[in-house]
């Protein structure tokens, strides 16, 4: 039986005792009515915090069982504005089980993207070890980010028609499809700008953080306790830069490279290399198991043949709906997760052997997430095409894209064809904020990553160690898994004593890989929470 714990709310509840405040209140405001968004911030907070969120049965929409509690936190669409048009995020929350003298708040989550949801991320309380002990001593809090999920979604364009399949992914692309590329993402930068005109420019990283500092004073604590994944870790930096008096516990995990001239143009092609680098290694793994799957005794023939399976589903369609994009869409999980391995080897092998229908069920679109899908690629470029200028000019893609595909063919092109709408934006994209805080502002926090992470190249926990000052990076050396929080022992032992008493390993510590998958592993089923960088 689960004992009761006290509820974060308790904060709340006396925090309503006080008189809402307005934007009047935190900063002078102009003739057009707009303030400092460090003043809209304290304005929206201390209403949050007065309002409290109030707590009840999830609606259907959200899928989510019986002990999952849900309610909403309202945010201004424009922090200038705080006391304008509002955005309603959706909030979910799994109470702490532990008696109330061990708990210490709510731990708030962030999964990536951008564009993903954390609102399941009280399900991973009944996952037992890291998450069930941090739970004894945490309200485990998820939330959808601004247009993300029912906080007001955004969409640009007919969700049926953006996952329908199949596609064609040509290796080595001629001047026709790049022009039908080039169409297509102007007219999906049209697309956005036409569902969202007024709003389209507030979906950005600073904003992020700046409702993470709204949700915090809603959920009553007067500083926050974070745990942010890939994406997440951007949000969690630029807070960390904003509102470094506000920290508490902050865990970055598979950390981006925060650094304005990555932001977000050169770190697309960065990934590109590491997701190489990452498809090697499963190759390599393949190849060790020939006995197993017959793909191939080396990496090369383990890549013919993958790319035999790819010219035959753009002759053929498998199942009618799988071509060359869907097949590179979905192997590129391989870069996210060794669980993967084992299970997509063998779909490989089966479609060679003359089965093609796992394949389909693997990677046929899944129709029934349209919306969700659709949306959430619509958030991710809403927020990386204004977080930081794009080239605008084609020669400039072509030029950089070309000599990547060069060295990195298997996702280059693919990951192009998704940022390029960022060429075509219809806003003035913001400059990126230049991340850092002081050892004396910022309390310890503590960055987790692994040297072969695809989709966060390890190089961006060493620059955001640099610039977060004082801060702890702990290794998982010669691992690949992108989010490594609840899956390593070594790396969670770090995670649970920092969360649960604040202590950190020092300046560096490493915890060596965990095992490889072996050959027949089934994939394990995890609370879907989106974690990619780049989808």
């Amino acid at each position: 039986m689960r004992a009761a714990a006290i509820p974060s709310a308790v904060g709340a509840l006396a925090l309503t005792l006080a008189p809402a405040s307005t934007a009047a209140d935190h900063g002078a405001l102009t003739p057009s009515g707009r303030v400092p968004e460090s003043a809209g911030v304290k304005a929206a907070a201390a209403d949050a915090a007065a309002r409290g969120i109030e707590w009840r049965h999830c609606p259907a929409a959200e899928r989510l069982p019986g002990f999952v509690e849900c309610g909403t936190v309202s945010v201004p669409v424009d922090y200038a504005r705080p006391d304008g048009e509002q955005i309603h995020l959706t909030v979910s929350r799994a109470r702490a089980t532990g008696d109330s003298d061990q708990h210490l708040g709510s731990l708030v989550y962030n999964p990536g993207g951008p564009g993903g949801s954390a609102m399941k991320f009280p399900l991973y309380s009944k996952l037992g070890g890291l998450w069930k002990r941090l739970n004894a001593s945490y309200d485990f809090v998820g939330y959808a980010p601004r247009g993300v999920g029912r906080s007001d979604p955004l969409s640009c364009q007919d969700p049926a028609e953006f996952l329908r399949g199949p596609n064609h992914s040509p290796e080595h692309p001629g001047p026709e499809f790049k022009q039908a590329m080039k169409r297509k993402a102007a007219a999906y930068a049209a697309g956005c700008a036409k569902a969202q005109p007024d709003r389209l420019r507030h979906y950005t990283t600073p904003n992020n953080a700046r409702d993470l500092d709204v949700l915090r004073a809603a959920l009553g604590q007067r500083k926050l306790n974070y745990l942010g994944v890939s994406y997440g870790t951007y949000i969690g930096s630029v807070y960390a830069t904003l509102f470094p008096g506000h920290v508490r516990r902050l865990v970055l995990d598979s950390v981006v490279d925060p650094s304005p001239e990555s932001v977000w143009y050169q770190a697309n092609l960065d990934q590109d290399r590491a997701f190489e680098r990452r498809w090697a290694d499963w190759k390599s793994w393949v190849a060790r198991h020939h006995d197993t799957y017959r793909l191939g005794h080396t990496a090369q023939q383990v890549q013919r043949s993958f790319d035999a399976v790819r010219a035959a589903v753009d002759r053929r369609p498998a199942g009618g709906t799988v071509g060359s994009k869907e097949l590179l869409a979905t192997y590129l999980d391989t870069g996210y997760a060794d669980v993967t391995w084992a299970p997509y080897a063998q779909v490989l092998s089966d479609f060679r052997e003359g089965d093609p229908e796992p394949l389909v069920k693997l990677a046929a679109p899944k129709m029934e997430k349209a919306r969700s899908e659709e949306n959430g690629n619509a958030v991710y470029n809403a927020v990386e095409c204004q977080d930081a200028p794009w080239p605008r000019d084609w020669e400039r893609w072509e030029r950089d894209n070309t000599a990547t595909a060069a060295v990195a063919p298997f996702n280059t092109w693919e990951n192009a064809w998704m940022n390029l709408p960022c060429a075509y934006w219809k806003t003035q994209p913001d400059k990126p904020l230049d991340v850092g805080a002081d050892a004396s502002e910022l309390p310890d926090v503590l960055l987790v990553a692994a040297t072969h992470d695809a989709a966060t190249p390890y190089d961006g926990a060493l620059e955001t160690q640099r610039r977060l000052a004082g801060s702890s990076l702990v290794t998982e050396r010669g691992a690949g898994n992108h989010g490594v929080s609840g899956g390593n022992p070594c790396m969670d032992t770090h995670i649970e004593r920092y969360l649960l008493d604040g202590k950190t390993p020092g300046t560096h510590a490493e915890c060596a890989a965990r095992p490889e998958p072996r050959p027949g592993a089934r994939q394990r089923a995890l609370p879907s929470a989106n974690t990619r960088v780049a989808r």
